[in-house]
C-alpha cells in the first residue's frame, strides 16, 4: 500500500505492572482513568490475571468495552438478556453497553484467565444506543499476510484489509505476528491516537526507532503531516502484539464507576434507574 504520508513515532514507553487486588486478581493499567484528553477515544485499559470470584454481575452504560484474552478462558454472561458465550485466548468480545447492559465475565472453573479489556467511549448521540456484543474468534478474522507478517484484523482495517465488526467510534485493533527481521507498516489516519501493546518478544517501532519489548505499552507521537499516516514495526526477536487507534470525540467526560457519560446529570439518572430496577430498557 502506497501512502502518501507522514510516519508516526513513539511518544511514551510504559511498563506494566500487575498488583494484587485479591487473592484471585492480579491488575495493572496500562492506561489510568482520568486521561481523557490523552487517549480519547479510548477511557481505560486494564491488563488482568484472575479467577472464578474476582468479579461480580455489574452494570455499563455509555461505553463499549474490548476485552482480548491473551491466555485461559473466558465465560461471559449478559443477565438482562440471558446471551452468553466462552471466549478462549485470541479471541475478542467488543461489547457495546449503550444504554445498559448488566453482565459478568468469569474464568471457568480453575482456570485463571489473562486478558486485556479496553474502555472506548461513546459519542454523546450514541450513548443510548440498543447494546450489543461482537464474539470475534481469533480464527474467523480477516488476515493481512506478508512475508514473515501475520496480521489479524479485529477492526478498522490493515493494508486493505478489512474488518466486519461494527463501530460506533472509528477504531483500528489489530493483532501482529512478525517473524524476526522482518518490518511491517499500518496504515492510520492522522488524527487517530493509540497504542501498541507487546505481548512476546521485542522490536523497534516508529518513525523514531523506540525499542519496545514484552509487558510495556508504547504510546502514538501525534501527527502533523496530513490525512494518512504510518505506523513501522521491526521485530528483533519473534513479535506478538496488539495496536489500538482510534478517531478522538473531543467531548465532555464525566466518569463514575461503570458509567460514562457527558454531564453530572445523566451519571446521576443511570444510578437512579440501576438503584430503581429501572437501568434496563
Amino acid at each position: 500500500m502506497n501512502i502518501q504520508s507522514g510516519k508516526r513515532n513513539i511518544a511514551e514507553v510504559k511498563t506494566i505492572k500487575l498488583e494484587q487486588i485479591s487473592h484471585v486478581h492480579t491488575a495493572g493499567p496500562v492506561m489510568e482513568p482520568g486521561y481523557w484528553s490523552k487517549f480519547d477515544p479510548f477511557l481505560l485499559m486494564m491488563e488482568d490475571k484472575f479467577r472464578k470470584g474476582a468479579f461480580d454481575v455489574h452494570p455499563h452504560r455509555g461505553i463499549e468495552t474490548v476485552t482480548y484474552v491473551i491466555d485461559g478462558q473466558l465465560e461471559h454472561y449478559d443477565s438482562s438478556t440471558g446471551d452468553g458465550g466462552v471466549l478462549m485466548p485470541g479471541d475478542v468480545q467488543w461489547m457495546t453497553a449503550g444504554s445498559g447492559v448488566v453482565h459478568n465475565e468469569v474464568p471457568s472453573e480453575g482456570i485463571t484467565a489473562h486478558t486485556l479489556q479496553l474502555w472506548v467511549n461513546l459519542p454523546r448521540e450514541q450513548k443510548m444506543s440498543a447494546p450489543r456484543y461482537q464474539n470475534m474468534k481469533s480464527s474467523e478474522m480477516p488476515v493481512r499476510e506478508e512475508e514473515g507478517v501475520l496480521i489479524r484484523v479485529f477492526s478498522g482495517s490493515s493494508g486493505g484489509v478489512t474488518s466486519p465488526t461494527l463501530n460506533h467510534v472509528p477504531v483500528t485493533m489489530v493483532e501482529m505476528l512478525i517473524e524476526p527481521g522482518k518490518t511491517v507498516s499500518q496504515d492510520l489516519p492522522g488524527s487517530y491516537k493509540g497504542l501498541i501493546y507487546i505481548l512476546e518478544g521485542r522490536g523497534m517501532f516508529g518513525a523514531n526507532q523506540v525499542e519496545g519489548s514484552k509487558g510495556q505499552a508504547l504510546f502514538f507521537g501525534e501527527d502533523t503531516e496530513g490525512e494518512e499516516t504510518e505506523m513501522e514495526l521491526t521485530a528483533k526477536e519473534a513479535l506478538r502484539l496488539l495496536l489500538y487507534a482510534g478517531q478522538p470525540l473531543r467531548e465532555p467526560v464525566v466518569a463514575r464507576g461503570p458509567f460514562v457519560m457527558n454531564t453530572e446529570e445523566e451519571i446521576y439518572q443511570a444510578y437512579s434507574e440501576y438503584r430503581s430496577g429501572t437501568f434496563l430498557k
